[in-house]
């Protein structure tokens, strides 16, 4: 029997100054950010909590040892509420912090030990991709396991969730693409998923409409339309995030952690070197089943036939990030065989959420043909 739930309390907010009015904080607040979050929008705002940075303890997407290195400066028993200003990297982090006890972290993602939460937590998103906001998920990468994890439990929900637009206006058109990219594939791979129900489906549609179109009208109107089109992407990533977080995830980003784990790609970069790949093997093994009406549904917004649904798809990505080989990020063949075994033996939280079984070998194919 599945189920849907949406946990966050999700608040949206026209403003970033309303966030401290709605939240008023104390000495017992964390505030986890970016000094560029900060200072654009919050600088002096959050006294008297105490403020941290993403920076103070590592570059890139979060791992293990970034995440024990924030842990030696922080004395979590003075805080009672986690909020947290940013992308993936901060809000995947902020939720760990809410737990009584984490370490080490490795034993915690292994569930060698509960996750019980003691800390509130607010999220904000400062991108339009993740959908952490409302997940239960953190995902770390593992550095000498080479690869990337994620726990997923309930007691990594926020308690609540604020939108903000303002806070993505100004976003790189580069961490834009990979972020919104990633959005659309939460949405797209939670729709085809075997936990997907009614419910879920309804906000991976949405999500796949809302992102579609802004993409044709970036494509159609350039770059310079995109604030405009702000309190739209942030809408449809959080309603990705619900859609996967009900229904999950599936071979397209157990595929993209070891090479994301491996070569430090950008997360949603990496998933989007296997987007369509994954989804033509879909449509070879099994055209009949739910593909078909994804499909049928995104060839109405494309304007094309169910059958070029995915070379029009990448057709349109590519005017917003372009494609690369696997051999680009310095993958090479003898790689591959390691991947594909990790995709299988290590990433089962995601993997069962196949849409049809994949094989070893049909993995190994897969990321042969992306060379």
């Amino acid at each position: 029997m599945n189920t849907f739930q949406i946990r966050p309390e999700i608040h949206l907010l026209d403003k970033a100054g309303e966030l401290t009015e709605l939240f008023p904080l104390t000495e017992r607040d964390l505030v986890f950010t970016s000094r560029h979050v900060y200072q654009n929008y919050f600088d002096g705002a959050f006294a008297p909590a105490r403020v941290i940075f993403h920076t103070d303890y590592g570059t890139g997407e979060p791992s293990d040892r970034f995440f024990e290195t924030m842990l030696d400066d922080i004395d979590l028993d003075r805080y009672d509420r986690i909020i947290a200003i940013g992308g993936g990297t901060i809000l995947d982090t902020a939720k760990l912090l809410t737990l009584r006890r984490i370490r080490p972290v490795g034993d915690l993602f292994d569930k060698k030990f509960p996750a019980e939460k003691v800390r509130s937590l607010i999220l904000v998103p400062t991108t339009c991709g993740t959908g952490s906001e409302v997940t239960n998920v953190s995902i770390l990468e593992f550095v000498d396991r080479h690869t990337k994890f994620g726990l997923a439990v309930d007691a990594l929900y926020a308690d609540h969730a604020v939108l903000i637009p303002e806070l993505i206006e100004k976003l790189p058109f580069s961490v834009f693409a990979t972020s919104s990219i990633d959005a659309f594939i939460h949405a797209i791979e939670s729709y085809v998923s075997p936990k997907a129900t009614v419910f879920s489906e309804m906000y991976s549609k949405k999500a796949m409409e809302m992102i579609l179109n802004g993409y044709m009208k970036i494509a159609g109107e350039g770059h310079a339309v995109l604030p405009s089109l702000t309190k739209d992407f942030l809408t449809a990533s959080c309603y990705g995030g619900i859609a996967f977080g009900n229904a999950g995830t599936g071979p397209v980003h157990a595929m993209s952690y070891p090479l994301s784990g491996t070569y430090h790609v950008p997360h949603g970069e990496s998933n989007y070197v296997f987007f369509t790949t994954v989804f033509h093997k879909y449509q070879e093994l099994k055209p009949d089943g739910k593909i078909a009406e994804l499909n049928r549904f995104l060839g109405n917004i494309l304007g094309c036939t169910p059958d070029d649904v995915y070379t029009e798809l990448e057709k349109l990505f590519n005017q917003i990030i372009t494609k690369k080989s696997l051999s680009e990020y310095g993958v090479t063949e003898e790689d591959l065989p390691a991947f594909a075994e990790n995709v299988c033996t290590k990433q089962g939280r995601l993997m069962q959420n196949t849409y049809t079984p994949l094989s070893y070998d049909v993995i190994l194919e897969m990321f042969r043909s992306l060379m």
